[in-house]
């Protein structure tokens, strides 16, 4: 697997998906999540990063199970879903669950299954990422893994928005599914 990605990745890409595929493995195994899917998942999440802008803006078009509606949205987007499409198509990975992972881990959705949150929050985390407040996710990803995944989503959502950019409907669906989960265990905490 890793020699398949690495021909389609900057050498920055590839180690970035080393600390992808390190991170998920971690967390798989302290969630208890498919670990040998989270494996997968972490090292193609990315296969489709540098695809040409238009061959991946065709395939949004064209292919009815990638919603032609993320043409309106960051292209940062795009490689999630095309990538899912064409590592089942170009490489023959067949499993859904795994499919789903890499299709959603730029996104998120509602009702993430924990290897989507595995994989979506080993992106977000990985030891090579640096940016304000990876630190307490990072953390938090210790304990739990929803509230990290909460974390990551929000701060996603608030960084797009500072910037004027669009957010795409199943981030903010993702949000506000996990939003519901985190105010419930607030509320259920400590009288």
């Amino acid at each position: 697997m890793f020699a398949q990605v690495k021909k389609v990745l900057t050498p920055h890409r590839y180690q970035h998906t080393i600390g992808v595929w390190q991170t998920a493995v971690r967390l798989a195994e302290r969630y208890g999540a498919d670990v040998e899917k989270a494996e997968a998942a972490a090292i193609f999440h990315d296969y489709a990063k540098y695809r040409p802008e238009d061959e991946m803006r065709k395939l949004i078009e064209t292919v009815r199970e990638i919603p032609n509606d993320l043409v309106e949205y960051n292209k940062e987007l795009w490689h999630a879903f095309v990538g899912a499409y064409v590592v089942k198509h170009e490489v023959g990975l067949q499993d859904e669950e795994v499919l789903a992972a890499i299709r959603y881990h730029t996104t998120g959705r509602p009702g993430m299954t924990p290897l989507e949150k595995v994989v979506y929050l080993a992106d977000y985390i990985e030891p090579g990422r640096s940016f304000p407040g990876v630190d307490d996710v990072r953390r938090t990803a210790e304990e739990d893994l929803d509230r990290a995944v909460y974390m990551a989503l929000e701060r996603t959502i608030r960084f797009l928005e500072e910037r004027g950019e669009k957010v795409y409907p199943l981030s903010r669906a993702a949000y506000e599914d996990l939003k519901i989960k985190e105010e419930s265990h607030e509320d259920s905490g400590p009288s």
